[in-house]
């Protein structure tokens, strides 16, 4: 028993004795103490003698010294792993009055001490996420906040999305930058994998190059990690999360994403960045508007790829997966490799750098999203005859070609795939002028028709440039497409020179 409840104790056994006239037997039987207890608060026992009742002897006390030792060294150690180690020096007790023991004799950590530091308009800007859960309701997805902050004038801006991947977190940044129309000097980051790869003691951090290009793209900031377990180094923005988390989000309700973030926006500019801040005692919108904007960097106009990325094999359903769901494709790329990217409302699936299906993105998990058209297309395909279905494509040279192809043993539907496939990827105009020349040159097929395309005339499919704001990612050129379908590759072939196909 503590002094203070023993204190306490005596004050009530009095009062019970002295005003309410009550005896030992009946005090101790209400306050649940020995008779011996209450005798002794109304002075009738002798006090107790100090070391009258010691501490009795444990079976740790030959061991306290070397429990000391052990945690002076590794304060962090835990009570299972000191028990490993007594068993091995003789100790036989268990681990309750050892986690007893240890709870005395762990040292108490020091109190950490900070230097102020001084912040100049437009040096920095510090950035993190903040994890809300599971909150938008039908969506099993955690929100998640992105917070920054000026640390000169303390300006705030936050947001909530679905995802912390690279291309969300750059759309992100860009929408920060356009809010305090500027970039600072550099930019302060937690060590998240979309910034830093690795950060270890003794060794100079190891960037993300995708946002070091960003960041050399958008007017130029130095990246700048925080020491590991250091959140102090941005203690800015997490005073920014915890403002987010205590002052806008307890007993906040909306409808859906957009709903929440317009919210967030309303409290950000009307109250948080209008009221004084705690330790500047100024007004975060004022400094910014009056002191810090004229010394952040313009925001250069030209666009970076911020998309999300993936890369997936058609199935034989005619579908790629992407970020926890599935989109539809032409059905005739069944097993091609492509590349997949989305913003915050659209996918975009690319067959090398044509972009061959296109779809509203989905932020749910488990969903299947279809263009109607792509399963009409195979329900058409399967009803029409391949002479028709060559003819509508490619007019009297796909007539003139399958009266040829049908006399051979080739499969006819096969041809006629991988003939579509062409003409999507290099145009109608052009495969069939390739057609004509393959046929002069006495064969059919369309590995020869292949050979003419790329080969003989060198032709790239056609697409409009990606621009992605550094000239060294600018040049990159996705590798070709495999152009079998249903069956291995069959080896491009030359047709044959031919004066004639030279002239076409």
């Amino acid at each position: 028993m503590s002094a203070d409840d023993s204190s306490a104790t005596r004050a009530e056994v009095m009062r019970l004795h002295y005003l309410e006239g009550l005896g030992v037997r009946a005090i101790a039987r209400q306050l649940h103490v020995s008779r011996k207890t209450v005798r002794r608060s109304l002075g009738r026992l002798p006090p107790r003698a100090k070391g009258e009742s010691g501490r009795r002897p444990s079976l740790l006390d030959p061991h306290e010294e070397t429990i000391q030792d052990w945690l002076l060294k590794t304060p962090e150690l835990k009570t299972p792993q000191i028990l490993e180690r007594l068993r091995k020096h003789g100790y036989t007790g268990g681990i309750s009055i050892l986690r007893e023991r240890v709870r005395t004799l762990r040292p108490w950590p020091t109190a950490k001490s900070y230097l102020t530091v001084a912040h100049e308009p437009g040096g920095s800007m510090q950035v993190d996420w903040g994890d809300f859960g599971f909150a938008l309701p039908g969506i099993p997805r955690r929100i998640s906040a992105f917070v920054t902050v000026l640390p000169y004038s303390r300006q705030l801006y936050f947001e909530f999305v679905l995802s912390q991947a690279a291309g969300s977190f750059l759309r992100c940044m860009d929408r920060a930058s356009a809010f305090y129309e500027g970039v600072a000097n550099a930019d302060v980051f937690d060590n998240m994998k979309t910034v830093v790869l690795e950060n270890r003691p003794g060794i100079p951090p190891r960037f993300n190059q995708r946002f070091l290009a960003y960041a050399n793209a958008r007017g130029g900031f130095a990246v700048v990690a925080c020491t590991p377990a250091h959140p102090e180094g941005k203690g800015g923005v997490e005073r920014g999360i915890r403002t987010v988390r205590e002052g806008f989000w307890p007993g906040r309700h909306f409808a859906d994403l957009a709903d929440l973030n317009a919210q967030a926006a309303d409290w950000r500019d009307r109250i948080h960045n209008r009221r004084p801040n705690e330790t500047t005692g100024k007004i975060p919108a004022l400094v910014f508007e009056h002191e810090e904007r004229q010394h952040l960097k313009p925001v250069p106009t030209q666009p970076f790829d911020t998309d999300d990325l993936d890369h997936d094999l058609v199935s034989a359903t005619f579908r790629v997966r992407f970020d926890r769901n599935t989109y539809s494709v032409p059905w005739q790329l069944q097993g091609q490799p492509t590349t997949i990217r989305g913003n915050d409302q659209r996918v975009q699936v690319f067959l090398g750098p044509k972009c061959i299906a296109e779809h509203m993105r989905s932020w749910d998990t488990g969903v299947d999203v279809e263009d109607p058209a792509h399963p009409r297309s195979l329900r058409a395909f399967r009803k029409a005859q391949p002479k028709d279905l060559l003819i509508e494509r490619f007019g009297d040279v796909g007539a003139s070609y399958f009266k040829t192809l049908s006399a051979g043993r080739r499969s006819l539907r096969r041809e006629l795939l991988r003939l579509t496939y062409l003409s999507e990827l290099f145009g109608i105009r052009q495969t069939r002028s390739a057609m004509e020349a393959v046929m002069r040159s006495g064969h059919v097929g369309t590995e020869y028709v292949e050979f003419v395309l790329r080969h003989k005339r060198r032709l790239q499919p056609a697409f409009t440039p990606l621009q992605l704001g550094n000239p060294a990612l600018d040049g990159i050129m996705l590798r070709e497409p495999d152009l079998s379908v249903y069956d291995p590759p069959n080896l491009t072939r030359d047709p044959g020179d031919s004066s004639d196909e030279d002239q076409s």
